[in-house]
C-alpha cells in the first residue's frame, strides 16, 4: 500500500464556500411567536420556529415581517414551486435586509457574490456583509474572511482574512473556526502555531463541522499540535466521512487498508475510497488499485455496492448553507 503518498496528497482543508445562512445561530433575532416558518424550509434547513401554512408565511412577509421575508427568499432559492425563483429570492432577501435582518443581509450578499438571480456586484456584497457584521453576526465575519483570503472584490490580504475569521470563530461559527485553525496551521496572516490550529479545529469538530473533523483527524494521524493517536484519527475521519467529506473518506479508507486505529478491512477501505471517487475526488485512485489486487471479484462487487449506498457529498448549493 502506498500510504505515505495518500497521507501527503490528502491533508488539511480550508473552507472556501461563501454560503447562505441557516437558523441555528440566528433565530434569537426575533422572538419565537413572531416567527412563522415554511414547512419545506423548516424540514430542509431547520428553523426552530413554528411551521405555518404557506399562505400565512407569504402574508406575513408581505406585511414586512423580516423573518418571513427571509423564509420566502430561501424558498425561492430552492425553487420549490412555480412561484419561486432566484430573482424573487433576491427581492425577498433585499426586503428583509433593508429591515435590518442580519441573516437576510448575508444571504443577499451571497446572491451578489455568486450572481444568483442578479448580476455579480462585489460592492453590494461588501455593503451587506458589513451591515451584518456591524450587528456582530458570525456568518458575516466568516464570509468577509473568505473575500479577503480569496481576493474577491478586495485586495487579497491574509492578515485581514485572519482578523475576520478570528471574529467569526470567537462568535461560534464553525466554518470560521476551521479556517482560523487552518491559518494557524499554515502560518497565514499569523505565526504558524499547531497548538492553536488543533484548538480551533477541535471547536469546529465538536460543533459537527466535517472539515474541522477531518483536519483534527489529520493532526492526530501526524501527531502535529496533539499527541499522535491513530484511534482518535480514525474516529474523527469516520465522523467527517459520514457527512460526505471526500478527503476524510479517502483517509478512512487508508486507515482501514493499513489497520491503523481499527482492524484491517480491505472491503471497507475499498468502499470508502470508491465513495470519494464516485463524488468526483480521484485522489485515492492509486490506493484503490492496490487494494483491488487483494480482493476477490465478489468482495469488489460488495464494496462497490456499499459505496453507492453512502451519503453523497453535499453540493455547494446545499440547503445546509442557508440561514433562516
Amino acid at each position: 500500500m502506498k500510504g505515505t503518498k495518500i497521507r501527503r496528497a490528502v491533508t488539511r482543508y480550508f473552507v472556501l464556500l461563501i454560503g447562505l445562512v441557516t437558523c441555528a445561530s440566528i433565530c434569537a433575532q426575533s422572538t419565537p411567536n413572531q416567527q412563522c416558518s415554511l414547512a419545506v424550509v423548516s424540514r430542509l434547513v431547520g428553523t426552530g420556529a413554528a411551521v405555518c401554512d404557506g399562505a400565512v408565511v407569504r402574508r406575513m412577509a408581505a406585511e414586512g415581517q423580516a423573518f418571513e421575508e427571509n423564509q420566502m427568499g430561501i424558498a425561492s432559492v430552492l425553487s420549490i414551486g412555480p412561484d419561486y425563483d432566484q430573482k424573487k429570492a433576491v427581492e425577498w432577501f433585499q426586503r428583509a435586509a433593508q429591515h435590518g435582518y442580519a441573516p437576510a443581509q448575508v444571504n443577499l450578499a451571497v446572491m451578489y457574490i455568486h450572481g444568483w438571480g442578479t448580476r455579480v456586484n462585489d460592492d453590494a456584497a461588501q455593503h451587506w456583509l458589513r451591515a451584518a457584521a456591524d450587528q456582530r453576526f458570525a456568518r458575516a465575519y466568516y464570509n468577509l474572511g473568505i473575500l479577503y483570503s480569496e481576493g474577491k472584490g478586495v485586495r487579497r490580504d491574509h492578515e485581514e482574512a485572519f482578523r475576520w475569521f478570528q471574529k467569526g470563530a470567537e462568535a461560534g461559527d464553525s466554518s470560521a473556526q476551521t479556517n482560523l485553525g487552518y491559518f494557524y496551521d499554515e502560518g497565514l496572516g499569523c505565526d504558524r502555531n499547531p497548538l492553536n490550529a488543533a484548538t480551533w479545529y477541535r471547536k469546529a469538530a465538536e460543533a459537527g463541522n466535517p472539515l474541522g473533523e477531518n483536519n483534527l483527524a489529520d493532526l492526530y494521524l501526524r501527531g502535529e499540535g496533539v499527541k499522535q493517536d491513530d484511534a482518535a484519527a480514525f474516529a474523527w475521519f469516520q465522523k467527517a466521512a459520514a457527512q460526505g467529506q471526500t478527503g476524510a473518506r479517502i483517509k478512512l479508507g487508508y486507515m482501514y487498508a493499513e489497520g491503523r486505529g481499527t482492524r484491517k478491512d480491505s472491503v471497507a477501505a475499498y468502499s470508502w475510497i470508491s465513495a470519494a471517487a464516485n463524488a468526483g475526488d480521484p485522489r485515492g485512485k492509486e490506493l484503490l488499485h492496490s487494494i483491488e489486487k487483494v480482493l476477490t471479484e465478489e468482495q469488489i462487487r460488495l464494496a462497490r455496492e456499499q459505496a453507492r449506498g453512502l451519503i453523497p457529498l453535499e453540493q455547494q448549493f446545499s440547503t445546509r448553507n442557508f440561514v433562516p
